[in-house]
């Protein structure tokens, strides 16, 4: 079935160091390869694509991006230089890429103007976020202004993993859990339940977010943040249950967990619209994404959903 991709990523030549520095440890030949298949837009890129039936690649900076950058005003122009990197190469192949804006997020205004630039001018269909900015998460009262210009923008904001800001104590001697193995799951699942219990969705009811990896673990766990809310919540009330914001707010993407049981799960805690195809290249292979998808225990009107019809409603996309 032929397929839209969100968690498809790209480096430009001024980021790649800050996206060297926040690998997992990997062979230097690892990284070489890694950086070259991220920093190509035709053959390499398109093959894997073609492999996995994927028409259209929305394409993102490799986290961490500008948000590692110390110096804001550094960050403003390497965010800008991307998106016009980004948008040259969709203007070459208009059919097969989109894009994610770049945001530098020490700078709020800043970050609000690239978005308006980069959706209203260059046509991207939304941005990506990685994570806290320097130990900034969102639900930080001076980002409200950059959450009403998403929602009046009606596109989403995808919320890619990034380390913690300060490794917590139970990973200190356990290097297998760092990064993509346990610590961006958890870290990245905290930061949308920040958003959720500080209120931005009851502020902002319409904002989209999507999360990778088929939602961090959150779709298992609807019962319990709804049953241990109930004991808490007369500190912060909420208007709803947490339930109800994971459901209406919350998008989740296959990238990177190649499963059933994920998926089932996703499908049956969220619903059929909720859930979308994506690969996280080229971290992940496209082949086995696409082989994973298209074999998936689910009947054909919910494979189309999830495989391109959700990514067109979310994101608006003409196609």
């Amino acid at each position: 079935m032929n397929k839209i991709a969100l968690e498809e990523h790209f480096i430009t030549p001024g980021l790649e160091p800050h996206m060297r520095a926040a690998m997992p440890k990997l062979s230097a030949e690892s990284a070489d390869h890694l950086s070259q298949l991220m920093l190509d837009f035709g053959e390499r890129r398109l093959a894997a694509m073609d492999s996995a039936s994927v028409d259209i690649a929305v394409l993102s900076i490799s986290g961490p991006g500008v948000q590692a950058e110390p110096d804001a005003a550094v960050a403003v122009r390497l965010a800008r230089d991307a998106n016009d990197r980004l948008a040259a190469e969709i203007e070459k192949r208009p059919a097969r890429y989109r894009g994610f804006a770049h945001l530098p997020m020490q700078d709020v205004p800043a970050a609000i103007a690239e978005l308006e630039r980069g959706v209203r001018e260059l046509g991207f269909v939304g941005s990506m976020v990685n994570g806290h900015t320097h130990g900034v998460y969102l639900d930080d009262p001076r980002y409200d202004p950059f959450w009403e210009r998403m929602q009046a923008l009606d596109v989403p904001l995808y919320l890619h993993p990034t380390d913690s800001f300060a490794l917590p104590y139970v990973l200190e001697g356990a290097p297998e859990l760092l990064k993509p193995t346990w610590e961006w799951n958890f870290e990245t699942s905290s930061h949308f339940l920040r958003l959720l219990f500080s209120g931005v969705f009851d502020r902002f009811p319409r904002l989209k977010i999507i999360l990778g990896h088929m939602g961090e673990t959150m779709p298992y766990h609807l019962w319990r943040f709804d049953s241990r809310a109930a004991l808490i919540m007369g500190k912060r009330p909420l208007k709803e249950a947490p339930s109800f914001y994971l459901k209406r707010n919350m998008f989740v993407t296959t990238s990177g967990q190649f499963d059933n049981v994920p998926l089932l799960a996703a499908l049956s805690a969220l619903g059929a619209d909720k859930v979308l195809f994506s690969v996280d290249y080229p971290y992940e292979d496209s082949t086995a994404a696409g082989r994973f998808f298209d074999a998936a225990p689910i009947d054909d009107t919910t494979r189309e959903k999830v495989a391109r019809l959700n990514a067109i409603s979310v994101m608006n996309l003409k196609t």
